[in-house]
């Protein structure tokens, strides 16, 4: 019976950092394709930027 409650109080102690870890999976990672026509993907910064021309 102890091993029972044990393993019961381990899996309700995870639950909510399993929970929380699943919640970043819902975000689409953003990519060159989402960047709208003359912008660039910059890798840094996860972000669209216009292009620096040199």
């Amino acid at each position: 019976m102890k091993l029972k409650a044990t393993l019961a109080a381990l899996v309700l102690m995870f639950t909510p950092a399993i929970a929380s870890a699943m919640c970043s999976w819902d975000k689409p990672a953003q990519t060159a394709s989402a960047c709208t026509e003359g912008q660039v993907f910059d890798d840094a910064s996860q972000t669209c930027i216009e292009p620096v021309s040199s």
